[in-house]
């Protein structure tokens, strides 16, 4: 319980009609989750508006309620607070409501298209292998020090996030690492955090189904880095052709990472195998159990990250040497027959095409290559054919399948991606709607020694189909597969 006036403090208010003072029991932004005492945001979202609710949330039981425009009814006793954006109030409140656990954590936010999980959840393996009590918020899963917390979004909601922040700090937790999405930095769930820095890893052909064009995109990336604090590190890729732009405006300190530009952290890949990999980091040999020019880079910020929050190096590339990546980015598993099979949550172009560049560095030159690849449905829809283009030109064949298709038909999901397909190359393709068939049909093309690349779905443990999450784990399948 807290008086509304210490969870609106420092928040812009145009008017308040009622108590300013009344004690308020919780804070809730859904019309059907409301009980008796709580604040209600109003909030504005892409498939409704709150703002039609609001008389839901007084019957139910709302004590105050936060809101965009005043209802024609004002009813006695509920106490209303007009503002010009409820989504940032909601921020806002619920940091002050959580007692603004993110004041009392160093806390680091990584952001750009891939590699977000993976440099968060290494970073959370590395300084909690360096002795810290570490907080992780992922997509694969949130972790306050040993305890994991299903993520059911890359940034959760202010409430959820604050809530998540407050059991940090009570847990005796010093750092906090967390994917930054562009959703979350666009409709504001960020708002009321406070950052000692924040990453940029790269910015690539994704999400225009909600920002509707890249530069909107690149946009919401971008201000991450400009709501940064003087007092803050901004750390970017300087091989990527955005990676200055995202510091263009910023407040942070600035610094750079790259494996080709002369930058503050430097790296170089000495040897390459499916087991890891040797790299040079600041003229200072490490083996890694990552593979591939991705992770060289992820590693590479991970690194940059440790020794700007002022670790010691060689402490920190003895426990990075140690350490695995996160879940279902590119998990290899060896059938009987000597099959290479690898999970990798790629879903965007790039992604694809760097798994499989990955592939061709290691692989000995005589195995196939054996792509099995999905879109996911109610998503950008034009980085489909791009996509199986990309499979197509680094595979010796190519399963497209189902991924998450949402409540779109599949098989139009499909035929968007065989649109990418040239004529000529149609025969080294195959086209299955079960993915559980197009794995075990992947498998039965395969020889000893071949590769097979399950892109997509990576760590996630079900199949979205017309609403219904059905259980299903591509490793899981995989392995069931080469078992038969």
């Amino acid at each position: 319980m807290k008086a509304l006036t210490d969870i609106l403090w420092d928040v812009q208010t145009l008017r308040i009609i009622g108590d300013p003072e009344m004690a308020i029991m919780s804070l809730c932004f859904d019309s059907r989750k409301i009980r008796i005492g709580d604040l209600f945001f109003a909030i504005r979202g892409t498939a409704s508006d709150g703002h039609q609710y609001i008389q839901n949330a007084v019957i139910g039981g709302a004590a105050a309620i936060i809101c965009e425009e005043l209802p024609e009814n004002i009813v006695a006793g509920i106490t209303y607070v007009h503002v010009a954006d409820a989504s940032l109030t909601l921020g806002e409140a619920a940091a002050n409501f959580y007692g603004r656990p993110s004041d009392h954590l160093s806390l680091v936010g990584v952001t750009g298209t891939n590699g977000k999980t993976t440099v968060a959840t290494l970073l959370f393996k590395l300084f909690s292998g360096l002795g810290n009590r570490c907080g992780l918020l992922s997509t694969v899963q949130n972790q306050v020090v040993d305890q994991v917390i299903p993520a059911t979004h890359t940034t959760a909601d202010p409430i959820a996030l604050n809530k998540l922040l407050q059991e940090m700090v009570d847990a005796g937790c010093d750092y906090c690492f967390m994917e930054v999405s562009s959703h979350a930095i666009v409709q504001q769930r960020i708002a009321g955090l406070r950052f000692v820095g924040g990453i940029f890893t790269n910015l690539t052909h994704d999400h225009l189904d909600f920002h509707k064009t890249f530069g909107e995109y690149l946009k919401a990336k971008k201000l991450f880095f400009d709501q940064l604090p003087d007092t803050a590190f901004a750390l970017t890729n300087l091989d990527d052709k955005n990676g200055m732009v995202m510091l263009q405006n910023t407040s942070a300190f600035k610094k750079t990472y790259a494996l080709k530009s002369l930058a503050d952290f430097k790296a170089k890949i000495k040897e390459s195998h499916f087991e890891g990999m040797l790299m040079e980091i600041d003229a200072q040999e490490v083996w890694v159990r990552l593979v591939g020019n991705f992770n060289a880079y992820n590693i590479l910020a991970v690194y940059g990250t440790a020794v700007l929050l002022e670790q010691d190096s060689a402490k920190v590339l003895t426990v990075l040497s140690r350490l695995s990546g996160a879940e279902g980015r590119f998990e290899t598993q060896i059938s009987s027959e000597g099959i290479v099979g690898i999970v990798d949550y790629a879903h965007t172009p790039d992604a694809v095409l760097n798994v499989l560049e990955t592939i061709h560095k290691l692989r000995k030159g005589t195995e196939q290559v054996i792509t099995v690849l999905g879109c996911g449905g109610d998503r950008d829809k034009t980085k489909r054919p791009e996509m199986a283009q990309v499979a197509l030109s680094l595979s010796d064949k190519v399963i497209i399948t189902s991924d998450n298709p949402r409540s779109e038909d599949p098989a139009q999901i499909i035929r968007d991606m065989e649109a990418g397909i040239p004529a000529g190359k149609a025969k080294k393709v195959f086209s299955i709607t079960d993915r559980r068939e197009a794995i075990r049909a992947a498998c039965h093309l395969a020889q000893a020694g071949d590769i097979i690349l399950v892109a997509g779905k990576g760590h996630e443990k079900y199949q979205e189909i017309k609403g219904v999450k059905y259980p299903f784990d591509d490793k899981e399948v995989l392995a069931q597969a080469f078992k038969e």
